[in-house]
């Protein structure tokens, strides 16, 4: 299936409604995929991406039904990852003299996945490619999310091409914002930019405004993964924008492991304090040996304060917590607060474990940790409700 975007460009990619797990293990998709190509006919003709290297003998039968493939001057290479290139090799044994534009690290990256020294001519920003009646121009965006990654402008349609930038991994026959459900397609879109993006928030700051210092209209964006923005398109860089300050809302999120339900019922209990405190703070509890990953470094993305609880086993953590605190290490957050909670029967270093983590990822700790031993009686359950207010005040 190939879409019409504008008389001059044509989506030639895949939908990937049966995806659910992204590079390797370490994404989750809850709603598909689609990996965008798109291809632009002017007096010369531009093929920008391809798809995943599962479809690429689809994505070259395709693309020959919709031209001959003698007649693509150029290709473009937003992006190295797999998820863009994987049919660059399929395709390069049809047409193996046809230049691929692309970032020095780009090539540096197709090189070191292909080991193919096809045509590469390398380009930075302000560079040009004169189609006939339009153009593309480049801009390079390293760190969104590759030190590869670039974008590219086309000029008379005002179309911005942002590879991994406003994207979302969400399947959508349709193709199009204005034609799909809005909460799943921002639900979608705020799980990418927290669980993707996050770590170069202040890349995505700086790009965006650098964009927007250039006066390039912008009528539709194109990203490489999910619905094409031609609806108020700018809507989703106005969130991002958002998104990249230190966001937060009203929300204080609860993330535990329990062995035999005394770290669970803490957790309940400091929620019941946090409630009692402030009853207009949004409060999630997850556990993180039973909830997807990136769905909790979602709600962590979102949170003011988190509160992350583990029992002690082997003088340690519970492996879920242990890796969720490395997860939100990597996020980089910045402006969130934390505390820790435990219940422990010996030796209850768990508390001291996950305060110390905190402390690395750079939040700002509330307190020493709240440690309750064996299964939390009413006292202690009372001590739980009391330390959930203070969480709530802080």
């Amino acid at each position: 299936m190939t879409k019409r975007i504008t008389d001059k460009v044509t989506w030639v990619g895949k939908i990937d409604w049966e995806l659910q797990r992204f590079h390797g293990d370490e994404y989750s998709i809850n709603r598909g995929s689609s990996y965008n190509s798109y291809l632009i006919r002017d007096e010369k003709v531009a093929l920008i991406d391809t798809v995943w290297e599962p479809f690429d003998e689809e994505f070259v039968t395709n693309l020959k039904k919709e031209i001959d493939l003698d007649k693509i001057d150029f290709i473009i290479a937003n992006h190295g990852e797999i998820d863009h290139s994987g049919a660059l090799a399929a395709l390069m044994r049809e047409i193996p003299d046809t230049p691929i534009y692309c970032t020095a690290n780009g090539e540096k990256s197709i090189k070191g996945q292909f080991h193919q020294d096809w045509n590469f001519v390398n380009v930075k920003t302000g560079d040009t490619i004169d189609l006939g009646e339009s153009k593309l121009i480049f801009l390079e965006a390293p760190m969104l999310h590759w030190p590869d990654t670039m974008f590219c402008y086309l000029t008379g349609e005002n179309i911005l091409f942002s590879n991994d930038g406003f994207g979302q991994h969400y399947a959508s026959e349709s193709l199009f914002n204005d034609t799909v459900c809005q909460s799943e397609l921002y639900d979608e879109a705020i799980k990418y930019y927290a669980n993707i993006l996050t770590p170069f928030s202040s890349f995505v700051t700086k790009k965006i405004n650098e964009i927007l210092g250039m006066n390039l209209p912008i009528d539709m964006i194109c990203p490489s993964h999910g619905v094409v923005w031609r609806d108020n398109p700018t809507q989703i860089v106005e969130k991002y924008l958002e998104w990249a300050d230190d966001y937060s809302e009203n929300q204080i999120t609860l993330v535990y492991d329990t062995m035999w339900d005394g770290t669970r019922k803490m957790a309940e209990a400091i929620a019941k304090g946090i409630e009692l405190a402030d009853p207009n703070v949004k409060i999630k509890l997850y556990n993180a040996a039973k909830t997807d990953k990136n769905d909790i470094l979602t709600e962590v993305f979102k949170s003011k304060t988190i509160v992350v609880g583990s029992p002690t086993i082997n003088n340690g953590l519970l492996y879920s917590i242990a890796g969720i605190l490395e997860m939100i290490r990597g996020l980089k957050l910045k402006g969130k607060k934390a505390a820790a909670f435990g219940c422990y029967g010996w030796s209850g270093e768990s508390i001291k474990l996950i305060t110390a983590a905190l402390k690395e990822s750079k939040f700002e700790i509330i307190n020493d940790g709240l440690r309750t031993k064996w299964v939390p009686d009413e006292d202690a359950t009372d001590v739980c409700i009391e330390f959930g207010k203070e969480i709530a005040g802080a």
